[in-house]
C-alpha cells in the first residue's frame, strides 16, 4: 500500500529547515508497511490544494504535516477541506483530544480528514511530536478505514 508525506512549510519548501516531522512521518509509515511518497510545499493554499489533488491520485493515505495553527499562513485546513468527498472529523477530533492530554496548545490546532475518492488525507501538525502521536492515534483503526474506503467488500464492517 502506498502512503504520501505532504510537508507544508515555508522554511522547508526554501531550504532553510529540515523537515523532521516529513522524516518521523516517513520512517512511522515504513514501519507500517506503507511504501512512501513524500512533497514539500510552501504555506500556499494553491500549493497544497494542487499537490494534494496529485498525492490522492498515487495513494490510498495522504498524511499532511504543517499549517494547521492559527498562524496567517497555516491554511492546510482550508486547502483541505475544498478536495474532500467525505469528512471524517471523529479522526480530526481524536487526535487534538489525545494531544489536549499533554498541551493545551492542542485547542489551536484546526488540522481536518476526510476520504478523496478512496484515498483518506489526514491533517497533523507540524511537528515530530504532534505528527509521531497524531498517527498513533490513528494506527489503530488505520488499516480498516483503507479497507472500507477502498470498497474492499471481503472486509467485515466492524462497529463498536
Amino acid at each position: 500500500m502506498r502512503a504520501a508525506v505532504l510537508t507544508v512549510s515555508d522554511g522547508v519548501a526554501a531550504g532553510t529547515r529540515d523537515d523532521a516531522s516529513g522524516d518521523t512521518l516517513e520512517s512511522l509509515l515504513r514501519e507500517e508497511g506503507f511504501e512512501v511518497v513524500r512533497r514539500v510545499v510552501p504555506d500556499d493554499r494553491d500549493d497544497i490544494a494542487a499537490a494534494l489533488e496529485d498525492l490522492c491520485a498515487r495513494a490510498s493515505l495522504v498524511v499532511t504535516t504543517g499549517g494547521t495553527g492559527f498562524g496567517p499562513r497555516d491554511v492546510t485546513p482550508e486547502a483541505t477541506r475544498p478536495l474532500l468527498d467525505r469528512e471524517a472529523p471523529g479522526i480530526a477530533e481524536a487526535i487534538r483530544a489525545d494531544a489536549l492530554r499533554r498541551t493545551p496548545h492542542a485547542l489551536l490546532s484546526r488540522g481536518v480528514a476526510g476520504l478523496r475518492g478512496a484515498t483518506l488525507v489526514v491533517n497533523l501538525p507540524g511537528s515530530p511530536g504532534g505528527c509521531r502521536d497524531g498517527l498513533a492515534v490513528l494506527r489503530p483503526a488505520l488499516r480498516h478505514a483503507l479497507e472500507l474506503a477502498s470498497g474492499d467488500t471481503a472486509t467485515p464492517h466492524r462497529q463498536t
